[in-house]
């Protein structure tokens, strides 16, 4: 254990920050520690921090001209949203899924975990999707 994560324990530890707060400063040295981790240069690509989704449509359906459409997620609210499963409890979980799935989304939430979802951001990074016809441009990304 690091020294500055063990100060955050020890101002938990005397009440002088909530459990909050220290999880809070917990997942700030994280992200510090890996975008200044050895062997990442400046070159290094930093974590993604939003999912992006961007729509251009030439023309809309009333014929009023172009519509653009530009949708910045924080990748944090994904994380927060995971986290917050585990206080639903499991009956309502279960409900979730059989609706989801009557709708045609195959999730089971009860399966979803914060160390999944960190490894599908860390998948996301890589993902790009373009799509450019004649009558709408998409695009979907990280950053």
């Amino acid at each position: 254990m690091n020294e500055q994560r063990r100060q955050v324990l020890e101002m938990l530890a005397a009440g002088k920050i909530t459990a909050e707060e220290a999880e809070r400063l917990i997942d700030a040295l994280g992200r510090d520690q890996l975008q200044t981790s050895p062997g990442t240069g400046s070159g290094a690509k930093s974590r993604p921090r939003y999912l992006r989704v961007m729509v251009v449509a030439d023309e809309d359906p009333a014929g009023e001209g172009s519509s653009r459409i530009n949708v910045r997620v924080p990748l944090q609210l994904l994380r927060a949203g995971v986290r917050l499963t585990s206080l639903v409890p499991p009956q309502a979980l279960s409900r979730a899924n059989a609706e989801l799935h009557r709708s045609g989304v195959n999730i089971d939430l009860t399966q979803l975990k914060p160390q999944h979802l960190d490894e599908l951001i860390e998948h996301l990074d890589e993902l790009t999707v373009d799509i450019d016809s004649a009558e709408a441009k998409v695009q979907v990304f990280c950053e």
